[in-house]
């Protein structure tokens, strides 16, 4: 795999007229965890959906666990996995159907433990024969955060991963993915707007504008870079093009 489990460069996606990334290039290394950050229309998906070969770029390459995610994805999607809460499971299966399916389809072994394993983690137990459609915002969060840990990926791609959950709820999963990959080794890519989730996950932060990445570092010498006291502070700069 080499020292980098995520590999990108000269990475371009074109909508028509729409250039949604615009030469970007970026390497995560194997058990680091990254930020992808920026307002809404910066990217940040559309990188995202091109690193898990959803898209094919219009230029650049992708390689994920040293595999060519344009002419050979399935060779790293077993190892991968994704989460995000505006992707939704088939609506009128159960909770349990659904990672069931998913199991299944990521070949896990002991899949029926490893189901109950993660809804114990998750507080799903309680959920798993009600219907996803039937379930609540931060429900259907935690049963997408389940899914995406099935298979134990090696690398997990993570769009808003505690969007609509509680402040609780939420510090137990940033938690659980610290603890996850601190046992795994795994890598983790994360878009989010909670700064004080980057501050306390990620080594290192990409901020995307307008398909670019415009700065780069951990938060701290970001922080330290724009004379700011948080990263949030450090977005609301970037957004209004104040210059550091």
């Amino acid at each position: 795999m080499g020292l980098h489990a995520i590999q990108v460069d000269q990475l371009c996606k074109r909508y028509g007229e729409v250039l949604a990334v615009d030469d970007i290039a970026f390497a995560v290394p194997a058990g680091a965890t990254y930020a992808l950050l920026g307002g809404n229309g910066a990217g940040k998906t559309t990188t995202l959906s091109m690193l898990l070969g959803l898209l094919l770029p219009t230029s650049g390459s992708v390689r994920v666990l040293g595999v060519d995610m344009v002419k050979n994805r399935f060779q790293a999607l077993p190892r991968m996995n994704f989460t995000s809460p505006y992707v939704d499971l088939p609506h009128r299966l159960t909770v349990g159907q659904n990672l069931d399916i998913y199991a299944r389809l990521y070949g896990v072994r002991r899949r029926a433990a490893r189901i109950r394993q993660l809804a114990e983690h998750f507080g799903l137990s309680g959920l798993l024969r009600r219907t996803f459609g039937s379930l609540s915002a931060g429900q259907r969060t935690r049963v997408s955060l389940a899914k995406s840990l099935l298979n134990e990926p090696d690398v997990l791609l993570m769009d808003e991963p505690t969007a609509s959950l509680d402040p609780f709820t939420a510090d137990q999963v940033r938690t659980y993915l610290r603890d996850y990959q601190q046992r795994t080794g795994a890598t983790i890519l994360l878009a989010s707007h909670n700064m004080q989730e980057v501050e306390r996950l990620c080594q290192e932060v990409l901020i995307m504008k307008q398909g670019r990445i415009v700065d780069r570092g951990t938060p701290a010498a970001l922080i330290a870079q724009y004379g700011r006291d948080t990263l949030e502070q450090v977005f609301i700069d970037i957004a209004r093009n104040t210059e550091p």
